[in-house]
């Protein structure tokens, strides 16, 4: 039940990500989802670490929100760069 809220979030955090960036986006569903993941999963380990937030609550789930943005800017260059 863990992970299926795991993607439940992180398809939320993907979806608002590509809602505040410009421009056109290539990535579909899955793509939505795997950097809504991982810029969760990896905000939180930055974040914990650094004492700036704990694992719950607005601060956290902004911070995932940025992570993924800061995921789907990586992916545009690499994306502009290979098409």
């Amino acid at each position: 039940m863990h992970w299926l809220w795991v993607f439940i979030v992180g398809l939320v955090v993907g979806v608002i990500a590509k809602m505040l960036m410009p421009g056109k986006d290539p990535g579909g569903f899955i793509v939505t989802a795997i950097l809504g993941i991982l810029g969760s999963v990896i905000s939180t380990w930055v974040g914990e670490k650094l004492g700036w937030w704990g694992e719950t609550g607005v601060v956290h789930f902004l911070g995932s929100i940025g992570g993924a943005i800061v995921l789907l800017l990586i992916y545009h260059a690499v994306r502009r760069k290979t098409a």
